[in-house]
C-alpha cells in the first residue's frame, strides 16, 4: 500500500493482511492481526487496532470515515478474549466504535452509534445512529435497534433492506473511484 499517509503497523508479530482489490484511504491506522476483505473499504482516518486479538472486516464491508474498531484480549472465562468480526456486505457509519462485537453479514451500524464487548448483530440487523449497544446483548435478523441503551424499535422490511445493499454497492463502487483519484489515474 504506497498512498500517503496510512499506517499499516505488525505488532506481537501479527502484521494486517489487506486484499488488493480493499480500498484503505489516507489517515487510516490498521494495527496487528487485521484482515481485510476483497472489494471492503475503509474510508478516511479510521483505527482497526488488533493489537490483542483479531479484527476481520469481510468482502464488501464498508467502513465509514473515522470509525474506531478494537478488540479485547484472553481473559479468565474467556481465552479467545472479544475479537471483532465483521462479516460480509456490512454497512459502518461515520465515527461509529465497534469493539469486540460481531456482525454478520448485510449487518449495518448507524453513524456515531457503539458496540461493547460480546454484541452480536445478527444478518441484516440494524443498530441505529447515535445508539449505544451495551455489552453482550444481540439483535436478531431483521431487527431496527436504537437508543442509549439500544432497545428494540421495529421490524426490517424488504425494501429497507434492499436499501441498505445498494449502500454496499455504492461504496465498493465509490471506493473504486477514490483509489483511482488517489493513485493519480482518476480525475480527482
Amino acid at each position: 500500500m504506497t498512498r500517503p499517509d496510512i499506517t499499516i503497523l505488525e505488532i506481537h508479530g501479527k502484521r494486517p493482511r489487506i486484499h488488493d482489490s480493499a480500498f484503505v484511504a489516507p489517515g487510516c491506522r490498521i494495527i496487528g492481526d487485521v484482515e481485510i476483505g476483497p472489494d471492503a473499504s475503509i474510508w478516511y482516518n479510521c483505527v482497526l487496532r488488533g493489537d490483542v486479538t483479531r479484527i476481520v472486516i469481510g468482502a464488501r464491508t464498508n467502513v465509514q470515515d473515522g470509525t474506531v474498531i478494537h478488540c479485547d484480549g484472553p481473559m479468565p472465562g474467556k481465552p479467545d478474549g472479544f475479537p471483532t468480526l465483521i462479516g460480509e456486505d456490512v454497512l459502518i457509519g461515520h465515527m461509529a466504535m465497534i469493539h469486540g462485537t460481531v456482525i454478520e453479514d448485510r449487518g449495518f451500524v448507524g453513524f456515531a452509534a457503539q458496540t461493547m464487548n460480546g454484541c452480536v448483530i445478527e444478518a441484516d440487523g440494524m443498530l441505529a445512529a447515535g445508539a449505544l449497544l451495551a455489552p453482550g446483548k444481540r439483535i436478531p435478523s431483521r431487527q431496527l435497534w436504537s437508543g442509549r441503551p439500544a432497545t428494540f424499535m421495529r421490524d426490517l422490511d424488504d425494501r429497507m433492506l434492499a436499501g441498505l445493499q445498494m449502500g454496499v454497492k455504492h461504496y465498493a463502487e465509490n471506493a473504486k473511484h477514490h483509489a483511482a483519484a488517489l493513485d493519480g489515474q482518476g480525475e480527482g
